[in-house]
């Protein structure tokens, strides 16, 4: 049972709820644009969003190994699952659930394709990006690509696999493109802030993130302006089309990161726990109310 236990916790499942959030987003933007939600198409994406995103999470562990057991300043939503480092399962565990995940994907994916020949493109971007996110030889984590990928992958290409699942004319993408700019923005400011705890640990090993690169000090900096540009960019969104309730949603989490921002200002040494939660609660709170907009202008 431990080691059963230890193995669920390797894989991260907590953060399988961003998937399933920005999951539902694309498909709710579709259907409040007019197209009738068809439950066998959700369900197939989904799954081949899940399983994919699952194995980047096995795979990243195993890949950032090293970085994992070089970092001294983990923490809840940083620095791995801790599972490997602490020895309570062999490394080839993760490796192996990443491959069997990737299976999984790839065959969930084949059925998606047979409902949906244009997805294909999407599915194979998803794949490729999720596994040469931490995999070599790309590596792209290492290279200050990980955070531009992962925006592109859970902000842009999972909802609008969603979205073209169920609307394959793609009448209302442009409705899509602006609900999903000020989250892209906030994905990218929360993997700052989660990088931020683990920079020492990653330049000792060679893993040159965006943070590494930058300092943390210029990193923090980005964080803030990355931040602020995603929730100013709401009004821009509001005049090019967005729906008001939608923009209005949006825009509830704004007080608290102006809170958060305003104490990185005042405090640069913030604790690393506070700045990385604060990271995660913006970008799902900031979706959670698009998906609750979205959902509230549906004909059920």
């Amino acid at each position: 049972m431990r080691a059963i236990l230890a193995f669920v916790r390797l894989g991260r499942p907590l953060f399988l709820g961003g998937g399933l959030v920005l999951y539902a987003l694309g498909a709710l933007i579709a259907a409040s644009c007019g197209h009738p939600l068809d439950a066998r198409r959700y369900l197939l994406g989904q799954g081949a969003v899940t399983a994919f995103q699952w194995m980047t999470h096995y795979a990243n562990e195993y890949f950032d190994y090293d970085a994992d057991v070089a970092n001294q300043t983990a923490t809840a939503w940083s620095g791995g699952s801790r599972v490997l480092p602490n020895g309570e399962l062999p490394r080839k565990v993760a490796l192996i659930a990443a491959l069997v995940l990737l299976a999984i994907g790839a065959g969930v994916s084949a059925l998606v394709v047979h409902e949906d020949l244009a997805t294909l493109p999407t599915l194979l971007a998803m794949a490729g990006l999720a596994w040469a996110y931490s995999a070599p030889p790309l590596r792209l984590c290492a290279r200050g690509l990980g955070e531009l990928t992962t925006a592109i992958v859970m902000t842009g290409l999972v909802p609008f696999l969603a979205f073209s699942l169920q609307a394959p004319d793609l009448t209302g993408a442009g409705v899509l493109a602006l609900a999903l700019a000020p989250l892209v923005l906030l994905q990218l400011a929360m993997l700052l802030a989660i990088e931020l705890p683990d920079a020492v640990g990653d330049e000792a090993t060679g893993k040159r993130t965006l943070v590494v690169r930058w300092g943390t000090e210029r990193a923090a900096q980005l964080y803030v302006v990355i931040t602020t540009l995603a929730y100013l960019a709401l009004p821009l969104a509001s005049l090019l089309g967005l729906p008001t309730r939608v923009v209005i949603a949006a825009t509830l989490p704004v007080p608290v990161a102006a809170w958060r921002l305003s104490r990185i200002a005042e405090d640069k040494k913030a604790g690393l726990e506070q700045l990385t939660l604060f990271g995660v609660m913006l970008l799902m709170g900031t979706a959670v109310a698009e998906v609750a907009a979205f959902a509230s202008m549906v004909s059920w």
